[in-house]
């Protein structure tokens, strides 16, 4: 049997508020994921009773900030730190912020777009 899950696709400035009502719900924090597809996507999922759900913010520039959610769930700096490291991302007001350090990379935000091409140059493998 496949539970469903759902996938809500919101603004940066409605983040904090998903957040918390999913705290305040008793969701715990499963993860946080980047990719690079066309643009940067950011995923945060969260479990309650077998209940999946998703966030999704589209970062359009990795000159934009997001706000970190390590307030509400602290764990979330693991996750904050790697997005940062790893594709350059500025999160803003993370509990512990390694200010780049988290993981040593030969190339400074490997995965940023402004450092790979489409044929995946920069990427580690």
């Amino acid at each position: 049997m496949t539970e469903d899950q759902r996938l809500i696709d919101i603004k940066i400035d409605e983040l904090l508020e998903k957040v918390i009502g999913f705290h305040a719900a008793g969701y715990r924090l499963v993860q946080i994921g980047c990719t690079k597809t066309d643009v940067l996507e950011i995923n945060y999922s969260f479990d309650k009773d077998y209940n999946f759900v998703n966030l999704r913010i589209v970062i359009p520039s990795v000159d934009i900030e997001i706000p970190s959610v390590s307030s509400i769930y602290w764990s979330a700096f693991l996750y904050e730190n790697e997005i940062s490291d790893l594709y350059g991302i500025k999160i803003k007001n993370m509990a512990i912020d390694y200010k780049g350090n988290f993981y040593r990379t030969t190339v400074k935000y490997p995965f940023n777009p402004q450092n790979t091409g489409s044929s995946g140059e920069g990427i580690p493998s």
